[in-house]
């Protein structure tokens, strides 16, 4: 079974957002009716808004819709009410710290992710999103412990072993991240989703500077004429004041993670 995958439609939708991130886009407007939500009232105190009951589970449910529609703030919204009507479960602060990750936020997402954590110290999902919070901060040292309490419960998850692997390369540990990132193309080497982390990963390195570790990323997945377009890109993105920079990276973000039709 072949360990690598060349794709086009990836590279595609790669540079796609990264023209996107280079170029500025618009807020996604809130449109209430495109989920049934126009009685809904996010801040509401009564917990009720004309016949839809605010209700933890309805909260979850819509602040998911919310997100997969790429409507990054109310899904916020959502989640955060959610957990202060129920801030026993993980799940909400999970919830909360996956949707700043993606607005780039990396530094709210771990007090949101310790959140998760000290309600579950365990939860698989809650030490992976710490770690990949940490990774986007350039705090690798930070990444070490939750990693290896996943690594414990799901040592053969492909993504947690290309975060693994990601981490020992930014403490230049190569030897370790090159076998952990074989492992993880041996368990998965077709998934769409390790795919997308693995550019994702390559936008870390090439923000960073390190050109090397990028380029070993993204020629992962792309053919090498695509891989230096990104590369350039993400020299572009270097150069860009801080606050365009974190413009830009929300709406690469927010871009990659978006459902695309086939």
């Amino acid at each position: 079974m072949a360990l690598k995958t060349k794709s086009s439609s990836a590279t595609a939708c790669a540079l796609f957002a990264l023209s996107l991130a280079l170029t500025g886009c618009e807020d996604i407007p809130w449109n209430p009716d495109r989920w049934g939500l126009d009685r809904l009232d996010v801040l509401s105190v009564n917990g009720r808004t004309g016949d839809v009951p605010m209700n933890y589970e309805t909260l979850m449910r819509l602040g998911a819709a919310a997100r997969a529609a790429g409507d990054l703030p109310n899904a916020l919204s959502l989640y955060r009410r959610a957990a202060s009507l129920e801030s026993n479960p993980p799940a909400p602060f999970i919830a909360i710290g996956n949707t700043l990750i993606e607005m780039g936020q990396a530094d709210e997402a771990i007090i949101a992710f310790n959140s998760a954590l000290s309600r579950e110290a365990r939860n698989p999902e809650a030490l992976r999103g710490v770690a990949r919070a940490y990774l986007r901060t350039a705090r690798p040292e930070l990444a070490g412990q939750p990693l290896a309490l996943a690594f414990e419960g799901t040592p053969n998850d492909p993504k947690l072993l290309m975060l693994i692997g990601v981490a020992d390369d930014f403490v230049d540990q190569h030897g370790e991240a090159q076998a952990r990132y074989r492992r993880g193309l041996e368990i998965a080497p077709g998934d769409p989703a390790l795919t997308q982390d693995r550019q994702t990963l390559a936008l870390i390195y090439g923000l960073k500077g390190d050109r090397r570790a990028a380029e070993k990323l993204a020629l992962i997945d792309l053919e090498p004429a695509a891989a230096q377009h990104n590369l350039a890109a993400y020299d572009n993105l270097r150069r860009l004041s801080p606050e365009a920079r974190s413009r830009a990276i929300r709406a690469l973000v927010t871009s990659s993670a978006s459902p695309r039709s086939s």
